[in-house]
């Protein structure tokens, strides 16, 4: 394949969920000959929505690589996931693309997920076309959804095309600067001349267009004020600077589904957006020297590559899928890791076309490969040549959100759940999986409940395991307001040895987060030195399941003072005892009180929103601290406890219309109200009788 093109263009398709990707992406394949039909998504049976799953739920959960040769270029193309709960692989895709095609809807307009990722690509300076997609619809509105990319994303779009309309039909497109009408005709396209009552529409679309790139060069704009033609020879290599300098954003009109202009929208793909070549090169650190360094993206310099996917196959192994940025690597050669610090053999490379694999005669700066088997590498880390090492930043992607409590189902799921979640972090970047150390709990935490759910769907149908999902425990706290002092005395006499420990406790309140102290006050050896040990060790084992409600203790000063011993009956066990028991009388006269943990949440959300939603944090018992703006949105900054938040996601997205984001992180634990406190210790209560 490698002598069939000249250059390479890495594509990535970028849009909210339901907005025609996938679909495009199979036309695409359809128009190159790689596939000899096209399939839908409704069906089950496109060549990127392979996984079950993704057939079953009608959306991409995954992102997924093909290829295909147009215009002697070869075009490698990343579908990627546009609805939040699924959206992490999309980040990992965005860091290698070197151009997008970003789809919105000719109805519905720009959705939510598509303006997020759009400031995405702004932060990536991604050169990007704009696809406005089903035009074939009778509700499809091209001038409406232009005032929306405009209004939605801060841009000036600037059209390439007009749909041609006759009646409710989208017939044919009008190409501005070719002056040229295209007609739909048999799953062709043929030139005809445009409709009378468009003249006027398409000579102010094409001004606007001519002024728009002019405006981008001094000289292209002296010779348009001068009144002189621009040719397309002159207007099109400016044309293609702006785009990559991010100053202009061409529109393409459409419909995937119908295979409607799509051949033209390939055209320019290979056109307009960038080879690896024209993009700046790529910055990391030498892992030795921790300097800055730099690699062109061309064979002759040394090898590096970023591995922006791994796919865990039950049947087929790991699949690490890589985006090389320079140099050039044969099939089994031996290349350093940097983020591991191990080597990996490159064995058996291959080409990916969605599922189906076309082995790859050799690496080659700018080009994606899929690699199976690397030991120890993991999505975000690094290839690179030994000899001549880099590591590239890591990916960033979004931080899970949402937890919920797993259980296997039984004692064979038991055995058999550490590894199908082990495969599941090693695909999946934004899942987090841990052992809550209080509640002892296993947590699985997710960007939302349908993302939780899927891979407790995935770990059924690849591994065999059946898992529950449960309301994870709040990890309350207890805690005193006030100073007090006990006795404890553990003393026993059965025949033989007895046991004999007397211990005098006081305790008092530390400062909020200060943890534990413990004061050794003995004089003249009431309790022996080597038992002082044993009266903190019984103290600490107390504070473990407090006098309120079973929650550990924190935060409390103890000072031993006094106390009583056996020159023969006591021990260590007599003093934890009696040191337990101390502990537990002066904490019930001590004032305990329940603490709960706050944390600390930014949530952003549009102007229109930001009441309901301080509306709705002030009703969890939320303090409100400030809301500033960012972009078109607004962050409302917030210290809300975690019982109130725990299912915070799907609350969020219902009050936004799906256009909210949040993230939390703990902050502080604070005293539970009276009441609630009540509520929860009666609880724990009755969850400790039975």
């Amino acid at each position: 394949m490698a002598q069939k093109y000249k250059s390479i263009r890495n594509v990535g398709l970028f849009a909210h969920g339901g907005t025609g990707k996938t679909t495009l992406a199979e036309a695409m394949l359809f128009n190159a000959g790689v596939i000899s039909r096209m399939g839908s998504v409704a069906d089950g049976n496109t060549v990127m929505d392979y996984d079950e799953e993704e057939k079953e739920r009608g959306c991409s959960l995954n992102l997924a690589v093909a290829h295909f040769i147009w215009k002697d270029c070869k075009v490698n193309l990343i579908d990627t996931p546009g609805y939040a709960n699924f959206i992490s692989d999309t980040y990992g895709a965005l860091r290698v693309v070197d151009g997008a095609v970003v789809l919105v809807s000719g109805v519905d307009g720009v959705k939510v997920q598509t303006e997020k990722l759009w400031g995405l690509m702004d932060n990536y300076g991604l050169p990007r076309i704009i696809f406005i997609n089903e035009m074939d619809k009778p509700n499809a509105n091209f001038e409406a959804t232009l005032e929306d990319i405009k209004e939605s994303l801060g841009i000036k779009p600037t059209p390439i095309q007009l749909p041609i309309i006759k009646g409710e039909e989208f017939v044919g497109i009008y190409n501005l600067l070719g002056r040229k009408a295209f007609y739909f005709e048999d799953g062709s396209l043929k030139e005809g001349e445009p409709p009378e009552e468009m003249k006027d529409a398409i000579e102010s679309a094409r001004e606007a267009l001519i002024e728009n790139i002019a405006e981008t060069k001094d000289e292209l704009l002296e010779k348009y004020l001068e009144g002189e033609e621009l040719t397309r020879e002159e207007l099109i290599p400016a044309f293609k600077e702006a785009i990559l300098a991010g100053t202009l954003f061409p529109v393409m009109v459409g419909s995937a589904i119908q295979n409607k202009g799509v051949t033209l929208l390939m055209d320019k793909v290979v056109e307009l957006l960038p080879s690896p070549e024209e993009r700046p090169p790529v910055k990391g650190i030498n892992p030795e020297t921790g300097e800055e360094v730099e690699r062109k993206p061309t064979v002759d310099e040394p090898f590096s590559a970023l591995v922006f996917k791994t796919v865990s196959d039950p049947y087929a192994g790991k699949i690490s899928l890589v985006r090389v940025f320079s140099g050039k690597a044969s099939p089994d050669a031996t290349v350093l890791n940097p983020n591991r610090d191990v080597k990996e053999k490159l064995s058996k490379p291959f080409f990916m076309i969605g599922k189906e694999q076309e082995p790859a005669p050799e690496i080659v700066a700018g080009d994606i490969v899929g690699i199976p088997k690397l030991k120890e590498t993991r999505t975000g880390d690094t290839l690179c040549d030994p000899a001549n090492p880099i590591k590239f930043p890591e990916i960033e992607f979004p931080q899970p959100i949402l937890s919920y409590a797993i259980k296997a189902k039984s004692r064979a799921d038991e055995e058999k759940i550490s590894t199908a979640l082990q495969r599941m972090l090693e695909e999946d970047m934004s899942l987090d999986v841990r052992r809550d150390p209080q509640t002892k709990e296993l947590l699985i935490s997710g960007l939302g409940q349908l993302h939780i759910e899927s891979v407790v769907n995935k770990m059924k149908k690849r591994y065999g395991v059946e898992v529950e999902l449960q309301k994870p425990k709040v990890p309350y706290k207890e805690t005193i307001k006030g100073k007090a002092e006990a006795q404890g005395r553990y003393i026993t006499q059965s025949g033989g040895r007895g046991q004999y420990g007397v211990v005098w406790l006081r305790i008092e309140p530390l400062p909020r987060g200060a943890g534990f102290e413990f004061v050794d006050a003995i004089v003249g050896g009431v309790v022996p030195r080597q038992y002082i040990p044993s009266v903190e060790k019984g103290v600490r084992k107390a504070m473990e399941d407090g006098v309120l409600a079973g929650y550990p203790v924190v935060d409390v000063k103890v000072t031993l003072f006094d106390g009583k011993h056996h020159p023969v009956d006591s021990s260590d066990l007599a003093f934890q005892i009696a040191a337990s028991m101390a502990f537990k009388d002066a904490a019930m006269k001590a004032k305990p009180v329940l603490l709960e943990p706050i944390m600390k949440m930014e949530v952003i959300v549009p102007d229109d929103c930001v009441g309901d939603v301080i509306g709705d944090l002030n009703a969890r018992r939320g303090k409100i601290m400030g809301v500033e703006a960012k972009g078109k949105n607004q962050v409302i900054k917030a210290l809300v406890p975690l019982a109130e938040v725990l299912t915070y996601a799907p609350e969020l997205r219902s009050l936004t219309g799906g256009r909210g984001a949040y993230s939390m992180e703990f902050s502080h634990y604070e005293e539970v109200p009276t009441q609630i406190a009540k509520e929860i210790i009666e609880k724990a209560k009755e969850a400790q009788a039975e």
